[in-house]
């Protein structure tokens, strides 16, 4: 299974998605936006990293979501191949309409500026997290100034909680969706921490699984069982699930 890991200018997250790609036997290729639609063809899958594509200009991912590059992982992904978008690959996903992709060809959805009622714009932190994209509660870092999935479209956010299409929450450590700060750090809508389309093979989360891949990465204070992980050298972290789900998928995919 090759991966291609399309880099748009401005994302910093490429290395160490390849790094966690690399522990669930996922062979990754960094490949640029620009090196053409034979090169971002050819792979299995794709993951658009974090960072800021763009400086964010305008808002954060619509710039990269209408480079060429994108229409070439639209058409992959409607063939099937697996994608998934971490924060601001998220951002691009929402821009180019192929989460939640209800209707092809609109924008259902949008990642709007943070606003929990007591913070608003940027905020990087960890906050737990739910949903069938892993086995349990699991704590994972956020970083990012517009994380707040919003519509205006109430018959696209209606259809996306009866299809299950959220599939991650945030929630505390015993597993409880509490819609308000600070278990929801951003005002989303529906505690959203991560949605997926309707066929389930592309995924746009905004915390960050790669930054949490090892136990060593965890915060001092995370408690529960992940304290005594992080005393373990290089034992797998809260995000490692994650990647496993996404090579289930691209296993899947190729059958």
């Amino acid at each position: 299974m090759r991966v291609g890991i399309v880099l748009f200018p401005g994302m910093n997250c490429e290395d160490e998605t390849a790094r966690s790609l690399a522990t669930v036997g996922i062979s990754a290729e960094i490949v640029r936006a620009n090196e053409g639609s034979e090169r971002l063809s050819a792979f299995d899958g794709y993951v658009l990293p974090g960072g800021f594509s763009y400086e964010d200009r305008i808002r954060a991912g619509v710039v990269a979501a209408n480079h060429p590059a994108m229409e070439i992982v639209a058409r992959q992904a409607e063939g099937g191949k697996p994608v998934i978008g971490i924060c601001n690959g998220a951002q691009i996903l929402l821009e180019t309409g192929i989460v939640p992709g209800l209707r092809p060809g609109r924008v259902e959805m949008a990642l709007a500026l943070n606003d929990s009622g007591t913070r608003v714009g940027y905020y990087c932190d960890w906050r737990w997290v739910t949903g069938d994209l892993f086995d349990e509660p699991v704590p994972l870092p956020f970083a990012h100034a517009e994380g707040r999935f919003v519509s205006q479209d109430e018959s696209v956010k209606r259809e996306i909680v009866e299809r299950g299409l959220v599939a991650a929450r945030y929630c505390d450590a015993d597993g409880t969706v509490v819609p308000a700060w600070p278990v929801n750090p951003n005002g989303a809508w529906e505690n959203a921490a991560a949605i997926r389309n309707g066929e389930g093979h592309v995924v746009a989360i905004m915390p960050h699984p790669e930054r949490a891949n090892w136990a060593w990465q965890l915060p001092l204070d995370v408690g529960g069982h992940w304290s005594a992980a992080k005393a373990t050298s290089n034992a797998p972290g809260p995000g490692r699930v994650f990647f496993d789900r996404f090579a289930e998928t691209l296993r899947r995919a190729a059958a």
